[in-house]
């Protein structure tokens, strides 16, 4: 089989129609296909009177209609007599349903009106109205930027900008978690020790010092002796380095009607119990009347927070950067227990410690509240 009989045989069906309904001999058109195939493009250049590989407009693929009066063979005009088109030509009619799309070459500006075949003008389809894209909300910005809108277009709402300290409180806390491996570890611990205690120095407290004994005292000097005990507590993490503290400062969340505030108390491994009461309870002050200093927001190495207060049992609080651990304290109250297989009523609470896990194991986060536990169970009275 010759080069020509294989270029008829592997044109498409499409083309070999075109070529007989326009009297073609497909054997005088150069194929640009795969193997010197003769493509849709090709036979309508060649009909066009144009080189069948010039740059076609887009638009649909066209099925020449049938010439009643043009030439055997349609080829480009002579230059030497060139004729201007027509203003407007026959756009070509829709695609027949065989073939692979192609779009059809322009009109050359050589070729005369009588040498190509005229064209029905398709029927443009008709452009939709465009729909108005429904009023969006503005998009949130900052560290902590939802990634879905916060209220639907017509949802009923009110937007009321954070404060200072909310913004600056949300900014710390999504940061803390994309820092820090979070971990917590939760401990039930028997107060009955403490509250007994509490019971029989309160009195004495607020006569002789003017301090009322709370039960955080009681657990601020059981966290000091157990940070003394497991310094990787007290520490921080720089690149690749762990930075242990050697002063232990504690910080004291403080739930305030505008927000969250944590003064630090600075040299807790220094104070005695009376001494941690009375700092306690005045940052408490000073914080719920605005008049901290910066400094004393700042430098802390471990956190406490007591969300007992308003009746939780306990939670996961968020790592206060750049510390590795915090401990929440839920509810202190009185539960029945099982005590010497008997049940017996106990003044409990729990503790759940949130530890950084880049540099503090679990191994090491229990042992740590273990002795917590029994700095609290066993609180030696002389402290007092």
């Amino acid at each position: 089989m010759t080069a020509d009989e294989l270029r008829q045989t592997r044109s498409s069906p499409v083309v070999r129609k075109i070529a007989a309904e326009h009297n073609v001999d497909i054997r005088e058109v150069p194929g640009t296909g795969i193997a010197g195939r003769v493509t849709k493009q090709d036979i309508l250049g060649h009909i066009e009177g144009r080189p069948a590989g010039a740059p076609t407009p887009a638009g649909p693929p066209a099925q020449a209609a049938p010439a009643a009066a043009a030439a055997p063979s349609v080829s480009a005009p002579k230059p030497a007599a060139p004729a201007e088109r027509p203003a407007a030509r026959a756009a070509p009619p829709p695609p027949a349903p065989a073939g692979p799309p192609s779009a059809p070459p322009p009109p050359s500006a050589g070729s005369t009106p009588a040498a190509a075949p005229s064209r029905p003008a398709p029927i443009p389809a008709p452009t939709p109205a465009p729909t108005p894209a429904p009023a969006q909300p503005p998009p949130a910005t900052g560290a902590f930027a939802p990634f879905v809108p916060a209220y639907l277009p017509g949802e009923r709402v009110e937007v009321v900008p954070m404060s200072p300290i909310r913004r600056k409180t949300a900014e710390h806390m999504v940061t803390s978690k994309r820092i820090s491996a979070h971990v917590t570890t939760v401990f039930e611990i028997e107060m009955t020790r403490i509250d007994q205690l509490r019971q029989k120095y309160r009195q004495q407290y607020e006569e002789k010092s003017g301090v009322k004994l709370t039960y955080m005292p009681f657990i601020l000097k059981a966290v000091v002796d157990a940070l003394k005990a497991f310094p990787v507590l007290n520490a921080s993490v720089e690149g690749d380095a762990i930075v242990y503290k050697k002063d232990i400062n504690i910080g004291i969340a403080v739930a305030l009607d505008w927000g969250l505030i944590v003064p630090v108390l600075r040299g807790a491994d220094e104070k005695n119990l009376l001494g941690l009461a009375r700092a306690v309870n005045d940052l408490a002050e000073r914080a719920r009347a605005k008049r901290l200093r910066v400094e004393e927001v700042q430098g802390g190495t471990f956190t406490v927070t007591n969300p007992g207060v308003f009746g939780s049992l306990f939670g996961t609080p968020i790592i206060n950067q750049p510390q590795v651990a915090i401990l929440g304290v839920g509810t202190i109250e009185k539960r029945p227990v099982v005590r010497d297989d008997a049940i017996a009523i106990r003044t409990m609470a729990y503790f759940a410690l949130s530890f950084d896990h880049r540099i503090v194991d679990g191994a090491d986060a229990d042992r740590f509240m273990a002795y917590v536990k029994k700095g609290l169970q066993e609180f030696d009275e002389a402290a007092l």
